[in-house]
C-alpha cells in the first residue's frame, strides 16, 4: 500500500487469486433475436401499453434522455442484437477485452419447440457456440433457464405447473448429454426470485398473475426443478459443477434503531436472499451471486431506494453492498461466482468507476476468507431489457440496433486492463466508495 501526500488518501494494489475468471454475461432472449417463447408473445400483446405507461413510470430526465421509451417497437425484442448469427464476432470482442470466461444461456424454446421433441439444429448451433468459446480460450458458464419458457409449456401453466420440475430436468438432461463435452459449469435457473417477485407478486411480468398462492407454488416448483436437474446433470456428467444464480439485495432498515424496520428488513432478506438457498440445500456445487440493488425496508410501506448516485434506470449505485452480500455467503463453504453485476449507463460516464469500486469490495471479501472465483459484468452487449425494452444500455459494447454495428465503450477497455492484469491499482480516499 502506498500513501500519497494526503495522509487520508491511499493507493492500494488490488490483486485477485490465480486462475480467477473474468468475463461478461448475456442471455438468449435478450441478445440472440428470433426467439419464439412466452416473452416474445407477451411483448406483442403489451408493447403499446408499455409505451403509453412510460410517461407515468419514469422521471423527467429519463424521459428526456430516452424518448424511445414512448415507441411501441422499443418493447419488441425482434432481432435483438442478432447474437444468434454474430456470436463468433462477439466472442472475438470478448477475447480482445481479456475475458477468459463467458456466461450465456441456452434458449429452451429452440431446443424443445414441442413437448418431448428436441431440435437437432438448435443443439448443433449451441455446439458451435461452445466450440467457438473453447477455441478462443474462453471458459463457458452455461445457464439453462433465463426466464423464458416454450409456448407448449406456457399453455400448461409454465412455472405454476406441478410437473415443471420434471419437464425442466428432462430438457436439462438432453442438453447436458449433447453438450456436456464442451462445458463444465451449469447454472440451472437464473434469478428465480426475480420471476417470483415480478410475475407473481407484482403482476408486472408474464403471466401477470398477482397471487400469493402462485408465489408459494412457483417457489416450490422452481426449487424442485433445480434439485431434479442437479441430480440428472451429475448422473450424466459426474464432474460437472452445478448451481443456480441468485439475485441478492443489500437490504437495510430505513431507520436503523426502529424495531419494526429491522424486523421487516430481516423478513425481506430471508425471502429475497436466503429462501431459495434453503430450499436447494445440499444441491449446489457453487453459489452464483448477482448484485444490483440497495434497498431500505420501512414498516409498513415496504422497500425504497437509497439516496446515492443512480444508473439510467434510477437504481442506486452502492458498491459496498456487494461486500456484505458476499460475506453472508461464507457460511455455506462453497465457491462463489459473481455472475451478474452491472448498470445502465448510456453515456458511459459511470461504468468504469462502477466496475472498479465493486471489485474493490469483492476483493475485500476475498481477503476475509470468502472463496470468490470469478466476476462477470452484465452485460457484454447492449441488449433487450425485458419490460424496459432497448433504451437501458448495460453493455461493455454499444450496439446500434438498426445496423447491428458493435462499438467497444471506453469503460470496456478499462475493465480489459483489470482482466489482463488480474487486478488493478486504486486510489482509496476512504472505506465507503
Amino acid at each position: 500500500m502506498q500513501f500519497s501526500g494526503d495522509k487520508h488518501i491511499k493507493k492500494e494494489k488490488i490483486a485477485f487469486p490465480k486462475n480467477f475468471f473474468w468475463g461478461a454475461a448475456t442471455s438468449s432472449h435478450q441478445v440472440e433475436g428470433g426467439t419464439h417463447n412466452n416473452w416474445s408473445e407477451w411483448e406483442k400483446k403489451n408493447a403499446n401499453r408499455l409505451a403509453k405507461e412510460a410517461g407515468d413510470n419514469w422521471n423527467l430526465w429519463q424521459k428526456a434522455h430516452f424518448p424511445e421509451m414512448f415507441e411501441a417497437k422499443n418493447y419488441i425484442s425482434g432481432k435483438a442484437c442478432d447474437h444468434f448469427n454474430r456470436f463468433s464476432n462477439d466472442f472475438s470482442i470478448a477475447k480482445k477485452l481479456g475475458h477468459n470466461a463467458h456466461r450465456f444461456s441456452i434458449e429452451w424454446s429452440r431446443i424443445e419447440p414441442k413437448e418431448g421433441v428436441f431440435d437437432k439444429k438448435a443443439i448443433e448451433h449451441y455446439k458451435q457456440v461452445l466450440r467457438d468459446l473453447r477455441a478462443k480460450g474462453i471458459t463457458p458458464f452455461v445457464t439453462l433457464w433465463h426466464w423464458t419458457n416454450p409456448l407448449w409449456l406456457t399453455e400448461m401453466g409454465g412455472e405454476e405447473n406441478r410437473k415443471f420440475g420434471r419437464y425442466f430436468s428432462r430438457y436439462a438432461s438432453h442438453v447436458v448429454r449433447e453438450l456436456g463435452a464442451y462445458a463444465d459449469f451449469w447454472i440451472t435457473l437464473n434469478e428465480p426470485t426475480s420471476v417470483i417477485g415480478s410475475a407473481y407478486m407484482k403482476g408486472a411480468w408474464p403471466p401477470q398473475k398477482k397471487d400469493i398462492f402462485s408465489v408459494i407454488r412457483v417457489f416450490k416448483n422452481l426449487s424442485r426443478a433445480h434439485k431434479l436437474s442437479y441430480d440428472e446433470i451429475h448422473r450424466i456428467q459426474p464432474t460437472a459443477k452445478v448451481g443456480f444464480s441468485n439475485i441478492s439485495m443489500y437490504i437495510e432498515p430505513f431507520h436503523r434503531f426502529s424495531p419494526l424496520d429491522r424486523i421487516m428488513a430481516r423478513i425481506v432478506r430471508h425471502f429475497a436472499n436466503k429462501e431459495f438457498l434453503n430450499l436447494t440445500h445440499g444441491k449446489n456445487d457453487f453459489l452464483a451471486v448477482q448484485y444490483y440493488f440497495h434497498k431500505l425496508a420501512k414498516f409498513p410501506r415496504g422497500l425504497s431506494d437509497g439516496s446515492g448516485i443512480t444508473s439510467d434506470l434510477g437504481w442506486e449505485i452502492c458498491p459496498k453492498g456487494i461486500y456484505y452480500i458476499l460475506k453472508k455467503m461464507k457460511k455455506y463453504n462453497l465457491p462463489v461466482y459473481v455472475t451478474e453485476n452491472g448498470l445502465a449507463d448510456a453515456d458511459d460516464s459511470r461504468r468504469a468507476a462502477f466496475i472498479k469500486n465493486h471489485l474493490y469490495w469483492v476483493h475485500k471479501a476475498i481477503s476475509e476468507g470468502v472463496d470468490v472465483r470469478g466476476y462477470f459484468y452484465w452485460s457484454l452487449l447492449d441488449n433487450f431489457e425485458w419490460d424496459k425494452g432497448f433504451w437501458p444500455r448495460f453493455g461493455l459494447v454499444e450496439v446500434d440496433f438498426l445496423t447491428m454495428e458493435r462499438k467497444i465503450r471506453p469503460s470496456a477497455w478499462e475493465y480489459a486492463k483489470i482482466c489482463k492484469n488480474n487486478g488493478f491499482e486504486m486510489i482509496v480516499k476512504n472505506r465507503h466508495i
